[in-house]
């Protein structure tokens, strides 16, 4: 991964990331240690393979505390330790997701409630935790990974596309609530990222082909095409940006 920029501000700032020890956040995790950060992350599956590649390139090594974020205590407790070993955290990437495809007429209530959890409800309780955090050490940046599904009215996975709508107006809702704190609350849409498990469950030829053509741009994106706006959102070069919803999707959404 090649980090284009340099963001000095970044050095030393205690870093929380969910899910970045694979796909999106693993490249987000290695380019905040790009930027001399204090990396701290959780995830599902064990990371240490990918630590010590950390390590051995950085030669720092990311906190990873294995951690089911559905699991809010367990989460809150990792929270807490993360603070502890690197200090208040005043950069937060609300990043794990699940897509899982569903079908509208077979869905029950135990995955509704599933999909919910690990898409908003997440998110929202990751913020209560480290807000007050950010509130003593003068400010902070909070960056909630939505999707550009949602803007697409995408059928195939409505909980989810529900998840990231939802995650919008929360971020506009705690962008005005902590602005006088000054925290700043953004949302990070990317577009389709072609991570491995994308690859693996979704990616085919004539897919890729049809979605290609909707983008302005006619690159696919890969994981670290997402790290330069992470970077961006979490640095003060952003500091008056917030309640926003940034796009990398090179061009399928277009506004303004």
């Amino acid at each position: 991964m090649t980090v284009n920029a340099t963001f000095h501000d970044l050095k030393d700032k205690s870093v929380f990331i969910t899910g970045g020890g694979s796909g999106i956040g693993a490249d987000l995790t290695d380019g905040f240690l790009s930027q001399g950060a204090k990396v701290a992350f959780v995830g599902r599956s064990d990371a240490t393979e990918f630590c010590d590649e950390m390590e051995a390139k950085h030669g720092v090594r990311p906190l990873f505390i294995q951690c089911d974020i559905t699991d809010i205590p367990a989460l809150k407790a990792a929270i807490q330790q993360s603070a502890e070993a690197n200090g208040p955290i005043t950069a937060l990437v609300n990043n794990a997701a699940n897509d899982k495809r569903h079908d509208t007429l077979e869905v029950d209530e135990e995955f509704w409630d599933w999909s919910i959890a690990i898409n908003l409800k997440a998110y929202f309780f990751t913020c209560q935790e480290i807000i007050p955090g950010m509130q003593a050490a003068g400010g902070g940046s909070i960056i909630n990974f939505t999707s550009i599904s949602y803007m697409m009215g995408n059928a195939g996975y409505p909980i989810y596309t529900t998840s990231n709508s939802g995650l919008n107006g929360m971020t506009r809702s705690l962008a005005r609530e902590f602005g006088p704190s000054k925290i700043r609350v953004n949302a990070l849409a990317p577009g389709w990222v072609l991570t491995d498990k994308q690859k693996e469950l979704w990616v085919t030829p004539e897919a890729l082909e049809a979605h290609l053509e909707r983008q302005c741009l006619k690159d696919t994106l890969d994981p670290s095409d997402i790290v330069g706006a992470t970077l961006f959102l979490a640095s003060g070069t952003s500091k008056m940006m917030t309640g926003q919803s940034l796009v990398v999707d090179g061009g399928v959404v277009t506004t303004g």
